[in-house]
């Protein structure tokens, strides 16, 4: 079996391929980095570490690398073979890629009418959804009717932390244990791919809820918490004892909100929960909390990871105290090189936290949840 990986950086190496490796794909990685390109020739293998106490060693065998910019004929040749296309090269370059696939589907419909499903991994909601309206563009309406009726664009959810990181061997890549894998069912093409760690689902979005509320919901608790409290990274400020309770607070407060939205089990969710904080725990993937705090303006949105499940806990008659207070703690996020915590503490001091909560959170100074994030805004404060 074929399968084709766009884009040979640390998420395609150190987890995509991993896992398809134990699939026992051969694994053509396409990548623009003729660096990367020559060593996967050269080796035929990597080294993947896991960033743990133990550093264990798993070593992917069986790989090569195209250059997908200069050996397109190549590119297209094995569109034709694959059994299966992933994607890991970032939301902004799927538009790039499209075309090349496109071009590779064509010759394909040409010999065969085998089914493929194309995946693309990618820190995004509808991912997959994207790169087929892009391919699209490329193809005449003879070959639109071919798309959908023989491949298959599942959308997915992808979740692994891969620290910054600089080696010697520019092929290793550290990873953390911990990975998730989700992807939508209902638009794969022909049999399920049978790899080990994807876990295939009827609908998607209650997953992307479940990762959005509470990875990148708790990692912004922890940053905004962390960076008020001085410290500096995130694995010491999941640790400290002002922070923590916030922190498992906010957590179940959006739990409480996922299991009435989605209907959760409850004791399952919390174990997800209690396995994401020992996930910020670990000092071997620790990131510093003004990187995680960045771009607050975005994150204060009023469909982003802090309002949005503060709104929906507030329509189901609970008040969210402390994601109040995460909140409020990012409305004092005043790091002087972010252009985003500039802008916003300019809005705060010139027209008030209320302004810039209708401005960013299109919360209304009237709202009960205004009220609310403002009144621990004043108590964090006098903190200070």
């Amino acid at each position: 079996m074929i399968a084709l990986q766009f884009g040979a950086g640390n998420i395609g190496r150190g987890f995509i391929g991993a896992l398809l490796n134990q699939a026992n794909y051969e694994i053509y990685f396409l990548d623009v980095n003729e660096n990367l390109i020559s060593e996967l020739n050269k080796r035929g293998s990597y080294i993947i570490e896991l960033a743990s106490e133990k550093k264990e060693t798993i070593t992917v065998t069986g790989v090569k690398g195209i250059n997908s910019a200069k050996q397109t004929d190549k590119v297209i040749d094995l569109i034709c073979q694959a059994d299966l296309i992933t994607t890991a090269v970032g939301p902004n370059i799927l538009k790039i890629i499209a075309p090349t696939i496109a071009s590779g589907l064509k010759e394909r419909f040409k010999q065969s009418v085998q089914p493929l499903n194309i995946i693309a991994c990618e820190n995004m909601i509808g991912g997959s959804q994207l790169l087929k309206e892009e391919v699209r563009k490329s193809l005449t309406d003879e070959e639109k009717q071919k798309l959908d009726q023989y491949v298959g664009f599942p959308n997915a959810a992808v979740d692994r932390i891969v620290p910054l990181q600089t080696h010697e061997d520019p092929l290793k890549v550290s990873v953390e244990p911990f990975f998730e894998w989700v992807v939508e069912k209902t638009d794969i093409k022909g049999s399920l791919p049978n790899i080990q760690g994807i876990t295939y689902v009827d609908d998607l979005n209650p997953y992307i809820e479940r990762k959005l509320f509470t990875v990148n919901t708790g990692h912004a608790t922890a940053a905004y918490l962390g960076y008020f409290k001085n410290i500096e990274t995130i694995d010491k400020a999941v640790l400290d004892p002002f922070v923590r309770p916030i922190l498992e607070g906010a957590l179940a407060e959006t739990g409480d909100m996922l299991a009435k939205t989605y209907h959760f089990d409850r004791s399952e969710h919390q174990k997800y929960i209690d396995k994401i904080i020992s996930r910020f725990e670990n000092k071997q993937i620790s990131d510093n909390v003004t990187r995680v705090a960045r771009s607050p303006i975005r994150k204060l949105g009023a469909n982003d990871r802090l309002i949005l499940p503060a709104k929906r806990l507030m329509e189901f008659g609970q008040k969210p105290e402390n994601l109040a207070t995460a909140v409020a703690a990012a409305l004092l996020f005043d790091y002087k090189e972010d252009q985003e915590a500039v802008e916003l503490q300019e809005i705060i001091k010139t027209k008030g936290a209320a302004a810039a909560l209708k401005q960013y959170s299109q919360l209304d100074e009237n709202d009960p949840l205004t009220k609310l994030i403002l009144e621990k805004y004043e108590q964090l404060i006098k903190l200070k």
